[in-house]
């Protein structure tokens, strides 16, 4: 089922939505990291359910335990395995969904495939699977900042017809927590909750945008052919629930420059570095990365489980009406920040790890480098 994602930096997800638990395993992280399950659970506190007005009314509280490759406050080396328990599952409003499709939901194409399928709050399709991502997601996060110094921030940038007006420069995270939408906008704040409050009313549910950017990422990350480093973000990205479409730097808005207007011009700064004046190529030129921040963008349909009534069929192929039952987030912007950012940082962590593999290795400069490094045997200390 593909549940596992990355090379050196891997990890693998595992549970259902309305079985014991939901968690990761992690493999490759660098040994002596420290790192704490209060660490861990801030993340997942971001993204959990029933934490606000406009998300789904679900309480979990998503405490997460940590089961192994941690000793004393610090990474081992060896496979790091975090579990979640389920909680507040209620197995019994999908009764009628065992028998019913959900319209643009991945029940009929999981029964396609494999015949059978975990009706209750969708198995593995439910966005309750996102746990393990952001776990793996919060210890990639250490791992950047303390060597690279890479800070990552997503914030919601549109909600329907309604659009943020945002600086990726200077968003901080500060700003993203300071609101329940998770956008540093308070104008688009105030306008989107009404707009989410009014769907959930209607028993439908909203789109948008979601934008995030990595800055101080160091240059040289990505591999130049099939593992380019926005083809990877591009699959990560769209490896999340309910997303429909992925764009970096200028997007699709660049189809209408020339290419005198879209290219970003190169300048020495003052110390001597190679800079750009403009980044619309979003900080990754040729698939590795130039040293600007990297902005990408991640477009999230509408919840496909709605309490409005809709045409469906039967497993056995009869026309019929479903009515969905439930607690389901009318949005799933707000809670989809964390999970952006999350594998926005699964990708620049693997990617690091590769580069440092592959590039800091023959010489025997790279190799003393490299041995002194913050990646070396000690490489987190």
């Amino acid at each position: 089922m593909g549940n596992s994602f990355g090379h050196l930096f891997r990890v693998t997800t595992f549970g259902e939505s309305h079985g014991g638990g939901v968690g990761v395993i992690i493999d490759g992280c660098p040994p002596q990291l420290e790192i704490s399950a209060e660490e861990i659970q801030f993340e997942l506190d971001r993204r959990r359910p029933g934490q606000s007005k406009i998300t789904t009314p679900r309480r979990e509280s998503d405490t997460c335990e940590i089961l192994s490759g941690v000793f004393e406050g610090k990474t081992l080396g060896t496979p790091i395995m975090v579990l979640v328990r389920n909680k507040d599952a209620r197995s019994q409003d999908y009764n009628e969904m065992a028998v019913k499709y959900r319209p643009s939901h991945a029940d009929a194409t999981y029964d396609a495939k494999y015949g059978i399928r975990n009706w209750q709050g969708g198995g593995r399709s439910s966005a309750r699977e996102t746990i393990g991502r952001v776990a793996a997601g919060a210890i990639a996060k250490k791992i950047l900042k303390q060597v690279t110094g890479v800070d990552i921030v997503a914030y919601v940038k549109q909600v329907h017809d309604l659009e943020a007006q945002v600086d990726p420069d200077r968003v901080t995270l500060e700003d993203v927590e300071a609101n329940i939408v998770r956008s540093p906008d308070p104008d688009f704040v105030e306008r989107t909750i009404a707009a989410i409050e009014a769907a959930r009313k209607q028993g439908d549910s909203l789109g948008g945008v979601v934008e995030c950017v990595a800055r101080s990422v160091p240059k040289g990350l990505g591999e130049p052919v099939f593992d380019k480093l926005e083809a990877d973000l591009a699959k990560a990205i769209m490896s999340l629930p309910a997303t429909k479409g992925f764009e970096i730097g200028s997007g699709f808005a660049g189809t209408r420059l020339t290419g005198h207007e879209h290219n970003d011009e190169f300048y020495a700064d003052a110390e001597g570095n190679i800079r750009t004046h403009t980044n619309r190529s979003g900080g990754i030129q040729g698939g590795i990365s130039n040293g600007e921040a990297i902005i990408l963008r991640a477009a999230f349909k509408p919840t496909a489980t709605i309490r409005k009534e809709q045409r469906t069929v039967t497993r056995d192929g009869q026309n019929t009406v479903l009515a969905a039952k439930g607690r389901h987030d009318p949005c799933v912007l707000p809670r989809a920040v964390p999970m952006v950012e999350a594998m926005v940082a699964l990708v620049l962590c693997d990617h690091l790890l590769r580069h440092q593999a592959q590039c800091g290795t023959l010489t025997a400069a790279d190799v003393s480098s490299s041995l002194n490094s913050p990646l070396a045997a000690s490489p987190i200390a």
